[in-house]
């Protein structure tokens, strides 16, 4: 039940009209935003802004997860061949 709630937010978030989803990297601390426009669910690939790096970046979704006042969202970082844990602002 509760991975469906979790699954039902991400669509709700996807299709609002917000423009970016923020969050913080939780390995460096470094700002993260996933891009309007992204479906943020398992096994998909998702464009997210990277600050440390200062690039856009393709990322692909592992898990999500709500987390207290947050929800955590796992990728796999092709690029860099890491994964990587953010842990977004729950509006």
């Amino acid at each position: 039940m509760r991975k469906l709630a979790v699954v039902a937010f991400a669509f709700s978030f996807a299709g609002s009209s917000a423009l970016a989803w923020d969050g913080v990297d939780s390995s460096t601390g470094g700002a993260v935003e996933i891009e309007k426009g992204n479906l943020v669910r398992r096994g998909e690939t998702i464009e997210i802004y990277d600050s440390n790096s200062g690039s856009y970046r393709d990322v692909d979704v592992e898990s999500i997860q709500r987390n207290g006042s947050s929800v955590e969202v796992e990728v796999y970082d092709s690029e860099s061949g890491e994964y990587r844990t953010f842990e977004m602002e729950d509006d």
